[in-house]
């Protein structure tokens, strides 16, 4: 089941849109943004009744 969500970018401070696919469940992963194309921590929890809360921070490295 994908979702769409609405993060800012913690680089350019953009705001984009992702596509979350909440059938994986719960996750962390590196995407780049599509404005500045800067890597960021994309963190997605899924609760058990299907909502989600998402969080994103630069990619430390």
């Amino acid at each position: 089941m994908l979702e769409d969500a609405l993060v800012t970018c913690p680089a350019c401070w953009e705001t984009i849109e992702l596509s979350l696919d909440l059938s994986a469940g719960s996750q962390t992963y590196a995407e780049d943004c599509p404005v500045c194309c800067q890597p960021m921590t994309v963190r997605l929890r899924v609760e058990d009744d299907g909502g989600f809360a998402v969080e994103v921070e630069a990619e430390s490295g």
